[in-house]
C-alpha cells in the first residue's frame, strides 16, 4: 500500500502538469501587453490613439481585452495551433458576437495576421502584420484581397510602448 501512495505522489505532479500548455508557446504573446501610442500614416496626427491590451492566460486560452481612447473594442482570444508560432484566434466584441477564427503567424519579430470573411457571398482577406522593431516599437500594415494573394495597402503606422494611465 505505501508503495502505491509513493508512486501515485511521484505521478501526481507530472499529471497535474500534462494538461498545461508550454510556456514558451506564449512567452512572445506577452509582449504586445500593455499601453500603446498608434499613430497612422497619413493621418494628421495631433494625437495618437492610445490602445491598451490587458492581457492574461487563462488556462490555454491567452487573452487581451483590448480598448481604444477608453472604449472597449474587443476580447481577443488566443490560442496556440499546430506549430511553433502559429495560433488561432478569435475576437469577442463588447455585444458578445464573435468575428470567427483567425490565424496568426509569429516568425521572429513578424507577427500575420490572416482572417478570410465572406461578404455578399464572396470571400475577401485580410492581413495585418506587426514588425517589432524591439520590445516598445512596432510598425503596421494593413491590407485587403481578393483572392489571398494579391494585397493592396489600406492601412500602416506605429506602435510606440506608453505609460499606463497609472503611471
Amino acid at each position: 500500500m505505501r508503495a502505491i501512495v509513493l508512486f501515485l505522489l511521484v505521478l501526481a505532479p507530472a499529471a497535474y502538469g500534462a494538461d498545461k500548455p508550454a510556456d514558451a508557446a506564449y512567452k512572445p504573446l506577452w509582449t504586445y501587453q500593455g499601453t500603446w501610442l498608434v499613430t497612422h500614416a497619413g493621418a494628421s496626427a495631433a494625437k495618437p490613439d492610445r490602445l491598451v491590451n490587458d492581457c492574461a492566460l487563462v488556462g490555454l486560452y491567452f487573452t487581451c481585452q483590448q480598448s481604444v481612447d477608453g472604449e472597449t473594442g474587443g476580447l481577443l482570444i488566443i490560442i496556440p495551433a499546430d506549430s511553433a508560432g502559429h495560433y488561432y484566434t478569435q475576437t469577442v466584441m463588447p455585444e458578445g458576437r464573435a468575428t470567427g477564427r483567425d490565424d496568426l503567424e509569429i516568425s521572429g519579430n513578424k507577427w500575420t495576421f490572416t482572417s478570410r470573411r465572406l461578404e455578399y457571398g464572396k470571400s475577401k482577406y485580410y492581413r495585418s502584420i506587426y514588425t517589432f522593431a524591439d520590445h516598445n516599437h512596432i510598425h503596421f500594415e494593413q491590407a485587403q484581397s481578393a483572392d489571398g494573394t494579391h494585397w493592396t495597402a489600406k492601412a500602416s503606422g506605429d506602435q510606440v510602448r506608453g505609460k499606463t494611465p497609472n503611471q
